[in-house]
């Protein structure tokens, strides 16, 4: 193999890295967890007093599960279905067809 596909490989490899880890749901799964086991401690913790203020239903404790399930189900989708960059063959292609119309 030449210099230049080992260089193009390598560019590819770092492209799918950057993608992975710059993935949205990455950020908001990971955000959702961290508040989402703040939440649920402050709902684990509630007194007699901050149960009254919400009528008897301990609010933090079920935003904070739910908080929990949202963060994990991104955290679980982006396991599932990882964030795939475009080959350079593709982006060749997309290039020889030019600008889309719109």
């Amino acid at each position: 193999m030449s210099d230049h596909q080992h260089e193009v490989e390598e560019l590819e490899r770092e492209s799918a890295t950057a993608a992975r880890l710059f993935d949205v749901r990455r950020i908001i799964g990971g955000l959702f967890v961290v508040y989402g086991v703040i939440v649920t401690i402050a709902g684990l913790t509630a007194g007699d007093a901050d149960l009254k203020k919400a009528q008897d239903i301990n609010i933090n404790l079920w935003t904070g599960l739910g908080m929990l399930a949202l963060g994990l189900f991104f955290l679980v989708w982006l396991k599932l279905r990882p964030a795939v960059p475009p080959t350079a063959a593709e982006l060749a292609a997309a290039a020889e067809d030019g600008p889309a119309e719109g």
